[in-house]
């Protein structure tokens, strides 16, 4: 792998984990159970982009 793909893996697992903190922070917070709810399935989503980049590696 090169230096400028590594470099790409890595900026893709940051965007991704904040995603996921994000996401999860924020399900915690909403009071509205159907958005609370959506915002839980994206942090699952993010979770699984992520492994899906950590598999790369």
């Amino acid at each position: 792998m090169t230096n400028k793909e590594l470099l790409y893996l890595e900026d893709a697992l940051g965007h991704e984990t904040f995603m996921k903190t994000c996401s999860m922070n924020a399900s915690k917070q909403i009071k509205d159970v159907k958005l609370a709810t959506y915002m839980e399935e994206l942090a699952k989503k993010h979770t699984d982009l992520l492994n899906k980049f950590l598999n790369v590696l």
